[in-house]
């Protein structure tokens, strides 16, 4: 029986979600903060779903525990699908949460078709090689203005019906969002690999 599970981010805002996400499994979960030697190769898949097989994996082979990871994109229908696998360095490799949404607002800016979706990708892996791959995806609209104070990243820019991810509180946001939708996709295999 498998107890512990290292989830392959060093991003705190994620880490927050996915605890919240899987606090109803009976493991311990470990995170990369407490790997400092390792040091992941860049993300060069051409796909959400290569880096996040590729994140599990490589955190795997180095942790020896069953390793989960994720990869997330936002998909702009005007944008032909950017920033899309770039999301997180939209703006620049250093850029701010904040530089990627002005960036998205400004290259929408007088634009009538703001139909946008996100998708994560969650992959689960042990040493020896991948266990699944699966995803969660929503569809909604981008906004013409930063709206509301939680979450991060798009969040204040992505609306679902009348409401933001920003506008949501995290409970109501992970009831509906892709992450979400990808977790609970993943969550019996998941207690399935841990009982066996």
């Amino acid at each position: 029986m498998i107890s512990d599970i290292l989830v392959a981010t060093h991003n705190p805002d994620k880490l927050k979600e996915l605890q919240e996400l899987l606090n109803n499994l009976k493991v311990q979960l470990h995170f990369l903060d407490e790997l400092p030697q390792f040091l992941p190769s860049e993300e060069n898949g051409k796909t959400i779903y290569e880096n996040a097989m590729q994140k599990a994996l490589e955190a795997a082979k180095y942790s020896g525990l069953l390793t989960l990871a994720d990869d997330t994109g936002l998909f702009i229908e005007e944008l032909n699908g950017a920033p899309g696998i770039l999301s997180a360095r939209f703006a620049g490799n250093s850029c701010s949460y904040s530089d990627n949404r002005k960036k998205v607002l400004n290259l929408l800016q007088g634009v009538e078709n703001r139909k946008a979706y996100f998708e994560t990708v969650v992959a689960l892996a042990l040493p020896d090689g991948i266990v699944a791959v699966l995803g969660g995806k929503l569809e909604g609209e981008i906004t013409t203005e930063e709206l509301g104070d939680n979450g991060f990243g798009y969040d204040s820019i992505f609306a679902v019906g009348d409401k933001t991810y920003a506008e949501m509180d995290s409970e109501q946001k992970n009831k509906i969002s892709h992450r979400a939708l990808a977790m609970k996709a993943i969550i019996p295999i998941l207690e399935k690999v841990i009982i066996d």
